[in-house]
């Protein structure tokens, strides 16, 4: 499969990849033969990129229809974790999480998952897309930092349910597109403290899923909210929130600014260093995370445009591409490959 700009899709090409909406249910299922009235439909509802099937590509961005599922129902699932968290309904809360820790443990059972690790969203609903996928980075960098399978699920539900406390706030101040108020400001930083206010009812006070809601705007440097909290001040969950919440949220659309480019995401992680992040936890980063996604196309310093294949381990900015094309006529060619760890004259420019 290859990742492409809906505005690069033409009439006849075949979905890769399901789109879900923000709250897990199906727009287009996978298997779908893409006209142009499907696509300027898509592109109507925010649709930015689509995976597309390519036999050219079939040895990368494999489907997995069981991870594909387990998301979809956490995904519906957290919409059931609100709603009765808010009502105080711990039971059909707590069996709903129970739809997170499946995801999770089929993420830590199969190898083969971890092709995944940054399956994209490819439709621009910031509903419960932040939620989940915060979990999923989280428990990807867990996997490498050999956390425990027990460790992985606490790690996990606590990442995904980081902002569980912006249900206790005014949507008003949520979803206002403009500056806050000071008042304003004073009451969203609040919201970690709300959130474990609610999740230690579930939990109890000192468990690792309170403390990772509680300190996922601490920063190392002091600087975080609600506490100021710094260096080891700060627990080893609350530190692997932090860096899976700002490096998924940057990689987004909000309604106060448009996301980061791939690897101006990645950098902002790299550059906080030390300051707004653990920098032993950050080097778990750059080993876990690759700059440009699996089947992305990228324009190479000489013109050329290619998909990302394969990523070199501890040289996250130098993956191998395969060209398809010929980038000026578009034209298909007898495809060939380039290692960009060989090839150190070329540099990617830019996400195409």
């Amino acid at each position: 499969m290859r990742l492409e700009f809906i505005e690069r899709v033409t009439d006849g090409d075949v979905l890769g990849k399901s789109i879900l909406s923000g709250d897990g249910n199906v727009l287009l299922r996978a298997g779908a033969r893409l006209t142009n009235g499907y696509i300027e439909k898509l592109k109507s509802l925010g649709v930015f990129y689509v995976y597309i099937d390519d036999e050219r590509l079939e040895d990368i961005c494999k489907r997995d229809r069981v991870y594909e599922e387990l998301k979809q129902n956490s995904m519906k699932n957290l919409g059931i974790i609100v709603k009765n968290i808010n009502n105080g309904n711990k039971k059909k809360a707590k069996e709903a999480i129970k739809a997170v820790e499946n995801l999770i443990d089929y993420i830590i059972e199969q190898e083969s998952v971890r092709d995944n690790l940054q399956d994209i969203k490819t439709y621009d609903d910031y509903t419960y897309y932040h939620s989940l996928d915060t979990g999923i980075i989280a428990t990807f960098l867990g996997l490498n930092m050999e956390l425990g399978k027990n460790e992985l699920k606490e790690l996990a539900v606590g990442a995904t349910l980081h902002d569980i406390g912006k249900i206790k706030i005014n949507e008003s101040i949520i979803k206002k597109n403009g500056k806050l108020t000071e008042e304003e400001y004073q009451e969203i930083i609040k919201h970690p403290i709300y959130g474990a206010e609610v999740i230690k009812n579930y939990y109890g006070e000192n468990e690792p899923i309170v403390k990772a809601i509680l300190e996922h705007h601490e920063r190392v440097d002091g600087r975080g909210y609600p506490y100021g909290r710094k260096g080891n001040e700060i627990s080893k969950f609350g530190k692997l929130v932090a860096i899976s919440d700002v490096y998924n949220a940057v990689s987004n659309d909000r309604i106060y600014r448009k996301k980061f480019a791939p690897n101006e995401a990645y950098e902002l992680i790299l550059a906080g260093s030390g300051s707004c992040f653990d920098s032993d936890i950050v080097r778990q980063f750059r080993r876990t995370f690759a700059v440009y996604p699996m089947g992305s196309c990228v324009k190479l310093s000489n013109g050329v445009e290619g998909y990302v294949i394969r990523q070199n381990t501890d040289f996250p900015d130098r993956p191998v591409i395969r060209i398809l094309y010929d980038s000026r006529t578009r034209k298909p060619i007898n495809f060939y490959e380039v290692d960009l760890l060989k090839s150190l004259s070329l540099t990617v420019v830019s996400v195409s």
